[in-house]
């Protein structure tokens, strides 16, 4: 039994066309339950107690504090015997697209 909670692994994606730009003037963010996570363009690990979750992954201009761009929103759920969730978030090609955040892997 694993009562400490779970890891939530988070691979943020930009889309292939517009990588080399997002790489280079944006960073993503991870916010789980309201919590802001600073994210990089990969993997980011945050972990989480048992129980229901809401998950956000946005980006935001470098410099900037407050802006939500993309955002997408995806609830999960965990329990005690839950030790890691995988999440994939991929932006789309297109200025204006927002991230899409895949159906959570639960492993025990």
């Amino acid at each position: 039994m694993h009562d400490q909670g779970a890891v939530v692994s988070v691979n943020v994606t930009p889309s292939l066309i517009a990588a080399w730009f997002h790489r280079l003037f944006t960073h993503p963010v991870v916010e789980i339950d309201g919590q802001e996570h600073a994210a990089r363009w990969g993997t980011t690990e945050i972990t989480v107690s048992p129980g229901e979750h809401s998950i956000s992954v946005f980006f935001r201009y470098r410099r900037e504090h407050h802006t939500r761009l993309a955002e997408t929103t995806r609830e999960f759920s965990t329990d005690t015997d839950v030790r890691r969730v995988d999440i994939t978030a991929r932006l789309g090609p297109r200025n204006g697209s927002r991230f899409r955040i895949g159906t959570p892997s639960v492993h025990r």
